[in-house]
């Protein structure tokens, strides 16, 4: 894995209205790391993507994506949501061929074909190239968005806790699958979640973020060798800092000193 930083923010600032969302908030992402944003709910997780993505402006400081400006780098990026958003009339290879007829034309996304072929067999469907997202279970639409993700060749692929609205036993299959398509492919992931065994099995580094206004809390590095599926009591020391973060954040606030 290369040192070099692709995704740097550097004490940005994002305010909506009169609310203060982020407070020069600061981390880096390596090349072809694995990176989970880690947090409480309305911590402003899901708007860091979409900055990365240049779907939002800053109030302050810099973010740099590749080296440019968010918004000039987006054909570098690529998105996999909570919902798959698959379109329910195209078969499984259509769906996947979409990113690439949207981003390149039609006729590009031809060309591409053999290759979401491909990506179809790395997500494990290969033999559901012809069936429509009614056909397939949740698990397995997700694993079509993340191949329609691929499909655009990006450097980054933006993950808003994609498996969040699948069942336990779905989810935890759905880590060991996106682990492994994560080492065959070598792309930079950005993967939002909340949950600290997603982050445990998944990330190299987890950057664990604050209530608002947002500041990073701590970069968690995990040296655990992959796979992690079955890692257990190995990463139980990261499990327990992670906890700790997570609890120094319920605590209340002192009370402020009461001038008579």
């Amino acid at each position: 894995m290369e040192t070099t930083p692709i995704i740097v923010f550097e004490n940005v600032g994002v305010s909506f209205g009169h609310e203060k969302i982020y407070d020069r908030l600061s981390f880096e992402v390596r090349r072809g790391e694995f990176v989970c944003i880690l947090g409480p709910s309305g911590c402003g997780k899901s708007t860091s993507l979409r900055m990365i993505g240049g779907l939002l402006d800053i109030s302050a400081g810099r973010i740099t994506v590749d080296g440019r400006a968010p918004r000039d780098a987006w054909p570098e990026i690529a998105f996999v949501f909570q919902s798959p958003r698959l379109v329910p009339w195209r078969t499984a290879l259509d769906n996947v061929m979409l990113g690439s007829e949207l981003r390149f034309g039609a006729s590009e996304a031809k060309r591409r074909k053999t290759r979401a072929l491909e990506l179809l067999e790395l997500v494990g469907l290969s033999g559901d190239a012809g069936k429509y997202p009614s056909m397939l279970s949740g698990g397995e639409r997700q694993r079509v968005a993340i191949a329609r993700a691929l499909a655009v060749d990006p450097k980054i692929v933006l993950m808003d806790e994609p498996f969040s609205a699948l069942d336990p036993n779905m989810r935890a299959r759905m880590r060991v699958e996106m682990e492994r398509i994560w080492s065959e492919t070598g792309k930079t992931v950005v993967f939002v979640t909340h949950d600290i065994e997603e982050a445990l099995q998944l990330s190299d580094c987890t950057v664990v973020l604050s209530n608002k206004p947002t500041r990073v809390l701590e970069v968690v590095e995990l040296k655990t060798p992959r796979p992690r599926a079955a890692a257990g009591r190995d990463l139980d020391t990261y499990r327990q800092k992670l906890v700790r973060l997570f609890q120094s954040l319920e605590q209340p606030a002192p009370p402020k000193d009461i001038v008579a």
